[in-house]
């Protein structure tokens, strides 16, 4: 019989690992299983300026020094893949994949959500190097440049409308002829003299240098009904946004989500429909999605997580 863990952690992000340093602390003696990509997006992020504490730190970097500190703090890091969990009865039990069964008490669910890529040329080259998928994040590189938006529903709205404090211009590049963001939303985009909506086309290449930097400098687009290049357009950055996915399939069928996947936790909590189940971060929070929000949520789920194991 495998022994119950107080609380075990899925997922090693920035929720995952701040739950860690603050179950630590607390005593819990976390197990953190860390999956097959630690570090979750940050691992595909240049620098980080947006980080409190850091004025600028590679991706990776800050992923090391979160990894660094819940580990010093005496959590325990399992290289492991989670293929399986139960959380029908107590003690949940989680299959890895070289690990055999794990149990547990309490279990943070901190594994993320992935951006949907278009998987066009060129796209994953110069991902990072002025392909994203966060104009909160990144916009701030493209002060006085030229941006292009993909994407026609909410997210590509309201990407297209940040970067406007930023880009001195913002092409919002869509296959269809109108949009399927809120009406209020398309009024603002429409009406704004930094945004140029180009109808009909889709992204077919991205293009940019190597050497001596890797950038992004153009965009192929295609006709949306033909399928033929259309147009080459100079850009400095491309920012992908049709949506994100979370990573919830673990739990499919067995804690309450939105109808996007996303885990829905109790107001100004992170508790979710299962008792002793808590959830921090992208996988549950499809408005934010930033690292300093997700950390936090990762600290109100180990601090609901204790208070949970003590009642």
């Amino acid at each position: 019989m495998a022994d119950t863990h107080s609380l075990i952690i899925v997922g090693a992000g920035p929720a995952g690992y701040a739950a860690a340093i603050y179950a630590a602390r607390a005593g819990l003696s976390p197990l953190l299983v860390a999956g097959p990509q630690p570090g979750g997006q940050l691992m595909i992020t240049t620098d980080v300026e947006n980080y409190p504490g850091y004025a600028s730190i590679m991706g990776p970097d800050l992923m090391a020094a979160m990894q660094h500190q819940a580990e010093l703090m005496g959590t325990q890091i399992l290289r492991d893949e989670i293929t399986s969990i139960r959380t029908d009865s107590q003690p949940f039990q989680l299959v890895t994949d070289a690990n055999g069964t794990l149990q547990c008490k309490a279990l943070i669910f901190a594994t993320g959500a992935q951006a949907r890529w278009l998987g066009v040329e060129g796209e994953d080259t110069f991902k990072g190097y002025g392909v994203s998928a966060c104009a909160t994040c990144d916009g701030f590189f493209f002060r006085e440049k030229v941006v292009a938006v993909i994407g026609g529903g909410n997210t590509a709205a309201e990407e297209a409308l940040y970067l406007t404090k930023h880009a001195d211009t913002v092409y919002l590049i869509h296959r269809r002829d109108s949009m399927r963001a809120e009406k209020i939303l398309q009024d603002r985009l429409l009406a704004h003299p930094k945004i140029r909506p180009l109808w009909h086309r889709t992204l077919l290449r991205v293009s940019g240098t190597m050497k001596p930097l890797r950038a992004v400098t153009e965009i192929t687009l295609a006709d949306a009904a033909t399928g033929m290049p259309a147009e080459t357009l100079p850009v400095d950055g491309v920012f992908v946004a049709i949506g994100h996915d979370p990573a919830t399939a673990l739990l499919a069928g067995q804690v309450e989500s939105d109808r996007d996947g996303y885990i829905i936790t109790t107001p100004n909590g992170t508790a979710t429909s299962v008792p002793g189940l808590f959830a921090a971060g992208d996988v549950c929070d499809p408005v934010y999605r930033q690292a300093v929000t997700a950390a936090g949520m990762g600290c109100m789920a180990a601090l609901d997580a204790g208070r949970w194991l003590s009642d």
